[in-house]
């Protein structure tokens, strides 16, 4: 088994990543872990509180089952991954069962933050971008995915995502073995990324 996190700011293109490494590897091979279903449950806060919970601070994640989820897979038992529903801010009652693969991919802004995380990878990928292109994913994700107005998304990011990504994410990037420059167009690196997976896996299948 192989552990990868792949982190990077809000609108990097950490998805489409994760989404071509899935692509370029055999079907059934790949678990993702992405790091959004892991906000703490919120249903308790008032509705019109919860708005205003910072989902860009490392408090907002719960370490705890993420690393019990991620620990049970690696010794072979299956999980129950849980759902977060953004525009409540709560965790559904529904569930993902979720069996372990040769591969476990972490994916979120924070992939890369807590050690104890860290220390349990095999890799760590960092995917960078440009700060303008970012906000322009970030708009037309939150838009249509999140029902929320541009303006409301850009006011957001100046007061919110902006100054989280450089306290919080930016600097975890020292933590990385790769740094992935333009996302998911980067074919050379998403390439290298293959071999480096299907290496590892032959090897630890010859052991």
């Amino acid at each position: 088994m192989i552990i990868i996190g792949i982190a990077g700011g809000t609108g990097s293109g950490k998805t489409t990543v994760v989404r071509k490494i899935i692509d370029s590897l055999q079907p059934g091979e790949v678990v993702l872990l992405p790091q959004d279903s892991y906000y703490k449950d919120s249903s308790h806060v008032p509705a019109e509180l919860r708005q205003q919970i910072n989902f860009d601070h490392p408090d907002a994640f719960d370490w705890p089952l993420l690393l019990k989820h991620i620990q049970m897979l690696k010794t072979g038992k299956p999980i129950d991954q849980p759902v977060y529903y953004f525009q409540t801010c709560s965790r559904l009652k529904e569930t993902i069962h979720i069996e372990p693969r040769p591969v476990i991919i972490i994916e979120g802004i924070m992939a890369l933050w807590d050690k104890s995380l860290r220390d349990m990878m095999d890799l760590k990928l960092f995917v960078d971008a440009d700060p303008d292109e970012r906000l322009i994913r970030v708009i037309q994700r939150d838009v249509v995915e999140r029902g929320r107005t541009a303006e409301a998304v850009m006011e957001r990011y100046t007061r919110v995502l902006k100054p989280m990504h450089q306290q919080f994410i930016e600097p975890t990037k020292r933590f990385a073995d790769l740094i992935i420059p333009e996302g998911g167009n980067n074919e050379i690196a998403i390439h290298i990324l293959k071999m480096y997976i299907e290496k590892h896996l032959h090897h630890k299948v010859n052991l």
